[in-house]
């Protein structure tokens, strides 16, 4: 993105107007500084991108200066335009801080290119920081499955990508919808650009306009500093409006008109500022349906859903189960150095028949559980898979038809889960109860009470040991 307010401090008059003449002809603001006292009233007023600072200004030091600016928490580029310095006082200007410098004297094409790189780099920079906010580890990239349904998928992403048309992907919470969004611009042409993030559904209404087109200083109370929107920061890459279904109808109206014309304004700004993005939109609703009911715009819809990428849910894809979970059971073994070596055939069954209504995020979830809680021989057994049951109590599912007796194996008592939760708290304290407790966030009185209590039910001196208890 191009810079938009530069402060050109130059003591030779001629040359400062001549510099300040060119500069606005390439469409960006130019406060003119004679003095160093006139930088510092500028920079009190207003922000600025970037600084020409003459090395020989009157009154400034300049390596003063830029102590001066290292205190401030915004601060601009500085490029010195130096004239006979001593190659040392340039090194010196850079271990300070500079980002360039000039060499007087200098030509227009010198100016153009200081403009660009100052330009380019506060692009990237302001664009790394929004994207180091979402950013997800390596192994959570990837596409995971070998069903034909998944492969259908990866398939059509691969088309998809090469094209700049916006993209609707739909399908449950969990499903991994970022993670195909994350897909079609890595296999883009724009890969190498922007990928921004942005949860619409996270977002306050007083909040999202801020957050898409960004905001000037003064605009609304807090608002202390310009800031440069998310759709701003995703120049020349790609935007992830994260279920978009979540913004209203007037935030909608505002969208649209940035997807048709790839521009807009900030909050509190004339200046029309013009994008290169490629939106990509993700949504857990079925749009259709909030068109009819008059929640969502239909036109935005046609604008969004040009080529709709639908994400099967875990239970369409029941294959795929037991291979994710050998997957994030390797992974989570790498991550956490546990021993957990293979799921036990109870395990399996459970895994297999439980519907994972959180879908692939559950199961991830489930498996990493799983694997710190592992029994000391490295089978996971059902218990540490901990999947709750979604039947009513009775034996009977509605209907008259008995429940799956493989399931039921699957869920323990909630007493005995409680049991199991003791006894693994003791064997990581080393019987010693008062750590267990603390462990386990009870005072020790409590944990003494459920002992006793487990004392009177074991039958085996194994049980008694389990809770630290002697064979009587």
């Amino acid at each position: 993105m191009p810079l938009e307010k530069v402060i050109l401090a130059e003591s030779d008059e001629n040359l400062r107007r001549t510099v300040a003449e060119f500069i606005r002809n390439k469409r960006i603001d130019v406060a003119e500084a004679g003095t160093i006292q006139d930088v510092y009233n500028y920079l009190g007023k207003d922000e600025f991108d970037l600084v020409f600072i003459d090395a020989k200004l009157p009154e400034c030091k300049l390596l003063d200066f830029f102590g001066d600016l290292n205190q401030r928490s915004e601060k601009p580029l500085v490029i010195p335009l130096v004239n006979g310095e001593p190659d040392t006082f340039v090194l010196e200007c850079f271990k300070a801080g500079a980002f360039d410098y000039l060499a007087k004297p200098f030509s227009r094409e010198q100016i153009e290119i200081a403009l660009h790189k100052a330009g380019n780099f506060n692009h990237i920079a302001k664009a790394n920081a929004a994207m180091a906010d979402g950013a997800v580890d390596d192994a959570d990239r990837e596409i995971l499955g070998e069903s034909s349904l998944i492969e259908e998928t990866r398939t059509l992403i691969k088309r998809v990508a090469q094209t700049q048309v916006t993209v609707l992907i739909q399908g449950e919470s969990g499903t991994g919808k970022e993670l195909v969004a994350r897909a079609l611009h890595s296999q883009s042409p724009r890969a190498q650009k922007p990928f921004i993030k942005i949860n619409c559904a996270a977002l306050p209404e007083t909040l999202i306009e801020s957050e898409f087109f960004g905001h000037e200083k003064g605009a609304f109370t807090g608002a202390v500093t310009k800031r440069q929107g998310r759709f701003e920061l995703a120049h020349e890459g790609s935007i992830l409006l994260d279920e978009i279904s979540e913004i209203s109808l007037a935030m909608q109206a505002k969208l649209l008109r940035v997807l048709q014309e790839q521009e807009f304004e900030r909050v509190g700004g004339s200046k029309t500022v013009k994008v290169n993005v490629r939106v990509i939109a993700t949504t857990n609703r079925n749009l259709e349906e909030s068109v009819e009911k008059g929640e969502f715009r239909q036109d935005l819809y046609f604008r969004l859903n040009v080529v709709p990428i639908y994400v099967p849910p875990l239970r369409e894809r029941t294959g795929d189960v037991l291979f994710l979970a050998e997957k994030f059971r390797k992974l989570f073994v790498r991550k956490h150095g546990v021993e957990a070596i293979e799921f036990s055939e109870d395990s399996c069954n459970c895994l297999k028949h439980h519907d994972f209504p959180g879908n692939v995020r559950e199961l991830q979830n489930v498996v990493e559980r799983a694997v710190i809680l592992c029994n000391p021989d490295g089978v996971i057994a059902p218990e540490q898979l901990n999947l709750t049951s979604k039947s009513p109590s009775p034996s009977v599912k509605p209907g008259g038809k008995p429940i799956d007796s493989t399931k039921a194996e699957c869920f323990l008592k909630l007493e005995d889960a409680e049991k199991e939760h003791i006894i693994r708290a003791l064997a990581e304290a080393g019987q010693h109860r008062a750590k267990a407790a603390k462990l386990l966030g009870v005072n020790i009185r409590t944990l003494r009470n459920k002992i006793a209590v487990y004392k009177k039910d074991a039958k085996t001196d194994e049980d008694l040991a389990k809770f630290g208890l002697d064979p009587e």
